[in-house]
């Protein structure tokens, strides 16, 4: 009881600063933006999120929160536009959707495909909002046992999660989150703030590499590269067809598959690393594995939209677990949202629950409310979409490039941010060539500042403890929640080798 006590009046009070005219201003701002952006290709979450990351500095936190969470919140819903009208996955969390909506669209029923797409993704975004509120409550007074060893133990869960299982061969996760964790080292430790070699003496890298950079850097670019490389439109023609309330219909008669699917979201969603990139797959894996008759996927079966997109929204409200209660992104997007909340004077993690709760039920609200009002513009907006779709990316990539590097020069204004960007950008370009995982890359980023302090506080702490007594240093860096999460990370990367090793052997003998 007395942990509802505390915790209804923190959601009223979130409930109440959301519903703020400024506040709903921002939100749809947000998720406008996130709308454009999730329009064109490859582009995603961590881009949108670090074009906007430089406008975060003076602020209204509720309205900066609102800004991001409209933005992210969209994201996963507009995407879908790529990939049904053009046949090429809008991000990484939207691939499976163009195995049976593409052919969808070629059939003249983009409209079906698309209206059943919002309608799930909607429905998963809720679900993902409603779970989070409730495993809030259970978790805040879970978060108050975990001291500096066991926010280190979570962390290289977090690490060994996203090397294992962001990529398709192990060790190109694990080589991809390491060089992450390498970039991040640039510049002055944030313990002690001495300098390291890695700045090799030049004054711009004395401060580190931003993660506006980087994100846009390892994302943005490489995308718009390989789209201006096929040199022709997004796609060949802006015909939507009939539908709208058939799609509406295929949803509600497969409201239980939209469960299940967004269910599987919310729990990927929690584990630090896989978000997006393997989301979809495992839930049109299931829808396909739950339907008799499987002879139409790949080919325009329904089914094929509704799991997906039901899934890959839910994992936002999923990601943001991990990301709001231990500081420990879910994903890449949610790696840039920290970044985001450090500028509104947040920092993610235990002491945000105890301290900020209304904070943190805010962005809850917010990524509910957004999901409403992003899949009803998405619906009213999509025949002006469709039509965009047939420019020549050849002209959209000038004014994209723009964008990006004004937010990039945003960061210091410093010439030096845009020779970071390309050298980064140059840097995804390979990863993406050679199939690194850039997710893995972003976190192992993100991470590094987060695994140095707590190894160092939590060593110095340790050394007076065993000063004091060997008994007392073993309680402190030996502690049952430490060894459970040690356990739990050995056995992900042994389970994560396997079914590494599984997909392999399984995709050669397709093959």
């Amino acid at each position: 009881m007395d942990l509802f006590a505390t915790a209804l009046p923190a959601l009223g009070d979130a409930f109440s600063l959301i519903l703020q005219p400024q506040q709903i201003m921002y939100l749809i701002l947000g998720v406008l933006l996130g709308l454009s952006v999730g329009v064109f290709p490859g582009l995603g979450g961590i881009a949108g999120l670090s074009l906007v990351l430089p406008f975060m500095f003076g602020m209204d936190p509720v309205s900066g929160l609102a800004l991001m969470v409209g933005l992210v919140a969209v994201v996963p819903t507009s995407d879908t536009f790529a990939s049904v009208l053009m046949g090429i996955p809008g991000s990484s969390a939207s691939q499976a959707t163009v195995l049976d909506g593409f052919p969808l669209a070629r059939k003249g029923e983009a409209a079906r495909a698309l209206a059943a797409a919002f309608a799930s993704s909607l429905f998963g975004g809720l679900f993902g909002a409603t779970i989070l509120t409730f495993f809030i409550l259970i978790a805040r007074p879970l978060v108050l046992a975990f001291a500096m060893p066991e926010m280190l133990a979570v962390t290289l869960l977090g690490l060994a999660m996203v090397a294992i299982l962001a990529g398709r061969l192990p060790l190109k996760g694990v080589a991809a989150a390491c060089l992450g964790l390498l970039v991040g080292t640039i510049g002055e430790a944030s313990h002690g703030g001495s300098l390291r070699m890695a700045t090799y003496d030049i004054p711009y890298l004395t401060d580190g590499i931003k993660l506006v950079i980087v994100g846009l850097g390892i994302f943005a670019i490489p995308e718009i590269i390989s789209l201006l490389r096929q040199d022709q439109s997004i796609a060949r023609d802006a015909k939507l067809g009939a539908g709208w309330g058939q799609g509406v219909r295929d949803w509600a008669s497969n409201i239980w598959l939209s469960i299940r699917c967004s269910a599987i979201g919310v729990i990927v969603g929690v584990i630090p690393g896989l978000g997006g990139s393997v989301v979809d797959w495992i839930a049109y894996g299931h829808a396909v594995q739950s339907t008799p008759d499987k002879s139409n996927f790949g080919s325009g079966e329904i089914r094929g939209v509704i799991g997906p997109e039901s899934s890959n929204n839910a994992k936002e409200g999923g990601g943001l677990v991990p990301t709001l209660i231990f500081g420990i992104p879910g994903s890449g997007s949610m790696a840039v949202f920290i970044g985001g909340l450090a500028l509104l004077g947040y920092t993610a993690g235990p002491q945000m629950i105890q301290n900020d709760l209304d904070v943190t039920y805010t962005i809850v609200w917010s990524l509910a409310l957004a999901n409403v009002v992003g899949a009803g513009l998405c619906i009213a907006l999509s025949g002006g979409i469709a039509r965009l779709t047939t420019i020549r990316f050849a002209l959209l990539a000038p004014f994209l490039f723009m964008m990006i590097s004004f937010a990039a020069f945003q960061s210091r204004q410093s010439l030096g941010d845009l020779v970071a960007l390309f050298a980064i950008g140059l840097v995804g370009i390979f990863l993406r060539r050679f199939d690194w995982s850039r997710p893995a890359f972003l976190i192992g980023f993100v991470l590094s500042s987060q695994a140095e302090n707590f190894s160092a506080n939590a060593h110095q702490i340790a050394t007076f403890r065993f000063k004091r007594g060997m008994e007392q240093g073993l309680e402190y860096i030996a502690s049952p929640i430490v060894i459970v999460i040690l356990i739990v990370t050995v056995v992900s990367v042994i389970v994560g080798i396997r079914q590494s090793k599984q997909i392999l052997s399984e995709g050669a003998v397709e093959i």
